[in-house]
Formats: structure tokens, C-alpha cells, sequence
């Protein structure tokens, strides 16, 4: 409590008043130094977005890239399988359907070789049987950098002892091609 005694001229009165003192803190106000440190802060922020942001899209650009020549690289390797396991004489049977499961992966091939041992091969020595396949289109159906499925349009031509004269048969096939390492090998061929 503060006194203040004022005196009036005319009667000498003393007044005592209560008054409590003004506390008052200082305004921050932003200094020279400490706004560029702020807008640096900010950008730096935006900066470190942007690159996220360009590493995403780079990402996803890459991505589509490799899809599409998967694409391509498939339906090429899909080709090249599809007349290689179609195709074979009676005379060479074993060496063309052997050096056919070259291009399958190692879970198909199993069972493709099981096929040609026990049906395939001495069915077409016995009939004296020769087939020529020949792909006539392909499409993908769905592809990722490592994988494709590839629909094929086939045509056969068959001769055989009972029949010299050629038959042509056409059929469409679905094929499920796997990438390993640099090469497109077939995991499934499943007729449609």
C-alpha cells in the first residue's frame, strides 16, 4: 500500500490513496534476427515436401516404365514359349519338348515333363505325329515389373500317319509368365 499525501492550500488535509503500481511486460516483437531464422525454418519445410513429393512421383514414373516394357518383354517371351511347347516332330519329340521346358519355371516344369514323358511323346511317336504351332496375336491381360499373364491366339497344323493330310486347329491359350532375374519364364500354360 502506498501513501500519498497531497496538502490543500486551504485546510491541510492529508489524503492516503491505494493504488498498486502498473506491472507492465515487455511486446515480444520479432527482431531482425530471428524472422530470417523463420522464413529459413518454412522453407526448409516446403523444400523437404517438394522432394517427397518429386521421389513419390519419380517412384511411380519408374514404376509405369518398367510395367510397360514388362508388357512388351512378356508378350514376346510368351510367343516364343507358346510355339516352342506347341510345336514338335515324332522324329525329335524328346529333344524339342526338353529343350521346351528350358522357358518354365521350376514348379511348372515338373509337370510339363511329367506330361511329355507319359502322353505327349509316345502319343506322337506312335501316331507318327507332327504339329507346327504358330502365334497369330497376343494381349496381356494384367503385368507388374515381375509378372504378366498373356493371352495368345494359336494356330496348329497337324500331321500324322492316319491323317497326311494337314489339319489346322485354332485355340487361344493363357499364359502366367514370372521374371527371373533377366528372363520371362512360364509358370502356367492353361488352354481356354
Amino acid at each position: 500500500m502506498t501513501e500519498n499525501r497531497a496538502e490543500n492550500e486551504g485546510g491541510g488535509v492529508t489524503t492516503e490513496t491505494d493504488a498498486s503500481p502498473i506491472q507492465t511486460t515487455p511486446a515480444v516483437v520479432p527482431t531482425k534476427s530471428s524472422l530470417p531464422t523463420a522464413l529459413l525454418a518454412v522453407a526448409g519445410v516446403v523444400v523437404a515436401a517438394l522432394l517427397v513429393g518429386v521421389g513419390f512421383l519419380g517412384w511411380g514414373y519408374l514404376q509405369d516404365r518398367a510395367t510397360e516394357q514388362a508388357r512388351s518383354d512378356a508378350v514376346q517371351a510368351a510367343t516364343a514359349q507358346a510355339t516352342a511347347m506347341l510345336s514338335y516332330n515324332f522324329n525329335e519329340v524328346d529333344q524339342q519338348l526338353a529343350a521346351a521346358a528350358d522357358g518354365l519355371t521350376s514348379d511348372f516344369k515338373g509337370d510339363y515333363d511329367k506330361l511329355v514323358k507319359e502322353t505327349i511323346a509316345p502319343g506322337a511317336k506312335e501316331k507318327k505325329i507332327t504339329v507346327e504351332a504358330t502365334v497369330q496375336a497376343g494381349a496381356i491381360e494384367s503385368a507388374s515389373p515381375d509378372d504378366a499373364v498373356v493371352l495368345l491366339y494359336v494356330n496348329q497344323i497337324t500331321t500324322s500317319e492316319e491323317m497326311p493330310d494337314a489339319a489346322t486347329t485354332g485355340s487361344r491359350v493363357r499364359m502366367e509368365m514370372h521374371k527371373e532375374g533377366d528372363r520371362w519364364l512360364t509358370g502356367r500354360l492353361t488352354p481356354m
